[in-house]
């Protein structure tokens, strides 16, 4: 059985959750997406402020802890928060560096986290399995399928729900210099584009953000945030 087989096997049977990761465990996805992000978690000891991202706290704040997967954990600031608050968490990282550093958080913090290194097309998570699906800030990349849209709405339990959250006004950015360009990323609106009558949108706004001291990206000053709530 492949990498992907065993990754679904663990997941949907629940196989307990762990506080380590090695950085040679078995990555499922693009390469040259992995490199990417080890080379800029590398570049910093610390990337990020090491603090839950707050449009997550508000929006889980009345919530009943159920399984969750956390979609680009990074360092595992929110997934240790969740873990803290009962959650069943399972993270999903493309990043090596970013998911040791985040396994130690976790072991630091006394709490079990499942730890999936692969991209989010490419996990093979069990359909319909998660009660919430938080990507706070992913960078997705845009197919002309669709799949990491697609992807995050399968993940979804029935009555679950999925929260998605964004920097405002970078959609509508123009393509920089330095290669980064808003149109190969995926964007809230794209993901309310696809949400059918199975769906209930709770939230699906722009608003002040609530960003935490530090690290990258501190300087966005307001969130795109959906919440949707999966029907059936």
């Amino acid at each position: 059985m492949g990498d992907v087989g065993r990754m679904t096997d663990d997941i949907t049977a629940g196989s307990p959750a762990s506080d380590t990761f090695l950085p040679g465990d078995g990555y499922v996805g693009d390469p040259a997406v992995r490199a990417e992000w080890d080379n800029r978690y590398a570049d910093r000891q610390q990337l990020w402020s090491g603090r839950p991202n707050g449009a997550l706290v508000a929006e889980v704040a009345g919530l009943v802890p159920g399984r969750v997967l956390d979609v680009g954990c990074g360092e595992g600031a929110d997934a240790v928060w969740l873990a803290r608050g009962g959650w069943d968490v399972t993270a999903l990282e493309v990043s090596g560096v970013a998911l040791a550093r985040a396994a130690g958080h976790a072991r630091d913090a006394g709490v079990d986290v499942r730890w999936v290194h692969a991209g989010l097309t490419e996990a093979a998570l069990p359909p319909a399995s998660f009660d919430l699906v938080s990507a706070q800030y992913p960078a997705l990349l845009r197919t002309p399928d669709a799949a990491a849209e697609r992807a995050l709405l399968a993940a979804v339990a029935p009555g679950g729900v999925l929260l998605l959250v964004h920097h405002a006004g970078m959609d509508t950015q123009h393509a920089h210099d330095s290669g980064f360009d808003p149109a190969d990323y995926v964007w809230p609106s794209m993901v309310a584009a696809l949400l059918t009558d199975g769906w209930k949108v709770e939230v699906n706004e722009q608003r002040p953000r609530v960003a935490p001291d530090g690290g990258a990206g501190a300087h966005h000053t307001d969130d795109l945030v959906l919440r949707a709530r999966r029907l059936r």
